[in-house]
């Protein structure tokens, strides 16, 4: 039996959500032509047409043939194809975010070109290592995310040039000064980090964000010093691995027994929740269409789970990969992966309609995919694809 009918597929595809845009229809679940990697993905994303990718690769796979690439790569989002951007990583890359001037990089490494850097760095379009962002940082970071003329930095973090900082820092994005003022102080790792016009979400495994009780998993702190947002107020209790926003709605892919995706309000009230039988490890908003990755096998019917997550009242069989409506509904739209740990990585490109996965499955819906998913390599504005 199909999880929707498909007269109600067509009317929510039709349809617009209060406030939202119309729905284009999700991407086409069959990965376009593109590159693969021979090592785990960890991190993805789009500055204008390229995307940008980090992990613990040594190799790329393009049109048959092996080229060298050091934990990072660049791949045109127009045609699949590999970029020469090849900066070289000693270590893991394990987040990335962009602007107009350039690309972040966070992980475990100690070089970058041969250059010492500590865990953090930046390069620009053309892969030349930027002067600054040069730091001794004890911790691994784990997230990125820029704004308000801010690079702002989650993990593992104690400390940054010896000076005090609890799993969070802010850096100044064009001379990588550290930020003396924003310093919240985050109890546990951070392993999502979110920016809006006023706010920066904090999420993971911590438990209280400036010593406050209801901070716990995902918070909201100040821009500028970091202090607690009190309009917002967290009521997850697993650790969360991803965030986004779209519409004044915030998504949060969670661990726990089993897994989770939330949606909730701009103050913390849940909307809606999806339970699945692994961890949500990343979710992204595309046309209308919540997309979660994670190293799911089923999205549960209920959630009542057992022992691992095990669905206790039936399940609707999704690998690594799933779709939801903005109300949470799930659908037929099955891009199943392979694998344990599955897909760590979403992004999305609105202007292109594109949305990008990346990890360690090998395979998608049984055809070979290394690491790496370009889903819709053109856009075509208006199309609805029901070849699901």
């Amino acid at each position: 039996m199909r999880d929707i009918a498909v007269a109600a597929v067509v009317s929510v595809l039709a349809s617009a959500s209060a406030g939202s845009a119309a729905l284009a229809g999700p991407v086409n679940p069959a990965p376009a032509p593109s590159v693969t990697f021979n090592g785990e993905v960890h991190a993805t994303v789009y500055r204008g047409s390229t995307i940008y990718v980090g992990g613990d690769f040594t190799s790329v796979t393009s049109n048959g043939k092996s080229v060298k690439r050091a934990g990072l790569a660049a791949v045109d989002a127009r045609t699949g194809a590999l970029l020469p951007w090849a900066p070289v990583a000693d270590g893991r890359i394990t987040a990335l975010a962009a602007d107009g001037s350039g690309i972040y990089l966070a992980g475990s490494f100690h070089k970058i070109n041969g250059v010492s850097r500590d865990n953090l760095a930046k390069v620009d379009a053309d892969g030349v290592l930027h002067s600054g962002f040069k730091h001794a940082i004890s911790g691994t970071p784990y997230a990125l995310a820029v704004g308000h003329d801010r690079l702002y930095v989650g993990g593992s973090i104690t400390s940054v040039n010896g000076q005090e900082r609890a799993r969070a820092a802010a850096f100044d994005s064009s001379t990588g000064a550290l930020d003396p003022n924003w310093r919240p102080h985050v109890n546990d790792i951070v392993r999502a980090l979110l920016v809006s016009s006023d706010r920066v979400y904090l999420a993971g495994r911590f438990n209280a964000v400036n010593y406050l009780k209801g901070t716990g998993k995902i918070a909201a702190v100040d821009p500028a010093r970091g202090d607690v947002d009190l309009g917002f107020w967290s009521h997850v209790t697993a650790m969360v691995h991803d965030l986004a926003l779209s519409g004044g709605t915030l998504y949060a892919g969670i661990d726990g027994a089993g897994g989770r995706a939330t949606a909730m309000d701009l103050a913390g009230n849940a909307k809606w929740t999806i339970t699945t039988d692994g961890d949500v490890q990343a979710v992204a908003v595309l046309d209308g269409i919540v997309y979660l990755g994670g190293h799911f096998d089923n999205v549960c019917k209920s959630a009542n789970v057992g022992v691992k997550g095990v669905c206790l009242d039936g399940s609707n069989r999704r690998v690594k990969l799933a779709a939801v409506t903005l109300g949470g509904e799930l659908l037929p739209w099955t891009a199943n992966g392979n694998g344990s740990v599955g897909v760590n990585t979403l992004s999305t490109n609105p202007e292109l309609g594109q949305l990008v996965a990346g990890g360690a499955y090998t395979a998608i819906n049984g055809s070979a995919q290394r690491r790496f998913a370009l889903f819709n390599l053109v856009n075509r504005p208006g199309f609805i694809d029901t070849g699901w």
